[in-house]
């Protein structure tokens, strides 16, 4: 219960009854982070050639190691 009148209370990132991020939000955040400071944010799965996509995995291994979840591919 709020009192009238009574600020409303901070916003978090624990607050539960938020609802997840849609495609469209995150999508937006993408080209946003690219935009305004020339960072990309890449789905290594939406990546199509097969060669790129490696090439990026490689990349992501060097400068933060191997991945722990996800689709390992077989290994």
């Amino acid at each position: 219960m709020r009192l009238p009148g009574a600020p409303l209370p901070p916003r978090s990132s624990l607050d539960l009854a938020r609802s997840p991020t849609t495609v469209v939000e995150l999508d937006a955040l993408r080209a946003a982070a690219w935009h305004q400071h020339g960072v990309a944010a890449l789905s290594v799965e939406d990546i199509a050639d097969p060669w790129l996509r490696q090439a990026v995995t490689n990349e992501a291994n060097r400068r933060w190691g191997r991945r722990h979840g996800g689709i390992q591919h077989g290994r």
